[in-house]
């Protein structure tokens, strides 16, 4: 497909964004510190993704909880690192997240792991139109808002050795898994089976390269075949 001409089929949209009936139906605010990083951000918007509808730009996080209540969007666009109170403090301050929320940021180890694990969506600064459409496409097909306990597991972004579980996407949302649970990884085309301990098996909306891609900074996990991978655990006498 030509990266040009990618748009997002408003016809997918899943029934919980129903109630916007209206075009554009994905309503958004962008909220960056960077004045720069929100008119780009809002140029590809416009350009690649005609169906969001901005609603405000805010420059801080104040600014940005005073606009999600009054506003009630549909989705946020939130940089991580801003002066004052970052993107993840922001979020602490709300009592409820009913939204979606897509992070920006520059390369940070830490926040990227952290978004990761927690199966939430962020693009790379600078943002690459087709990254763009992709992202909003995903968002347009997803069946649920993410969970809260999804959002907790980003407090521990600045201490990565105390993440025990992970987030991972299903056909009907989102599974929270504990990773000392995971017996192995099998891959089904774009699909993974997790099998576990003290449970069925969980079919994951993720291939097995990026499974392994989240499952990498836990030692514990080798791929021993091309179609699975095992916790190393699994190997010991």
């Amino acid at each position: 497909m030509d990266g040009e001409n990618l748009k997002v089929d408003i016809s997918l949209l899943p029934s919980h964004l129903s109630r916007f009936k209206l075009i554009p139906v994905i309503t958004a605010i962008i909220v960056d510190d960077e004045p720069y990083s929100c008119e780009s951000l809002a140029t590809l918007l416009e350009r690649y993704c005609p169906d969001v509808k901005i609603l405000d730009i805010c420059y801080s996080g104040v600014d940005a909880l005073k606009a999600i209540r009054e506003q009630a969007p549909t989705l946020l666009f939130l940089d991580i690192e801003m002066p004052g109170m970052n993107g993840f403090e922001m979020l602490r301050q709300l009592p409820s997240i009913n939204f979606h929320i897509i992070f920006t940021t520059s390369y940070d180890q830490y926040a990227i792991k952290a978004i990761r694990v927690s199966a939430l969506d962020y693009l790379l600064k600078p943002i690459d139109h087709r990254d763009l459409a992709e992202a909003i496409r995903k968002l347009a097909l997803r069946k649920a808002l993410p969970s809260a306990e999804q959002y907790g597991l980003l407090s521990k972004r600045r201490h990565p050795e105390n993440f025990q579980k992970i987030a991972v996407p299903t056909a009907e949302g989102f599974e929270l898994i504990a990773v000392d649970k995971i017996v192995r990884c099998e891959a089904d085309d774009n699909y993974t089976h997790f099998h576990l301990q003290d449970r069925k098996p969980i079919i994951a909306c993720r291939t097995l390269k990026e499974v392994e891609d989240l499952l990498e900074s836990f030692s514990s996990f080798i791929r021993v075949h091309h179609s699975g991978s095992y916790p190393f655990s699994s190997f010991q006498s």
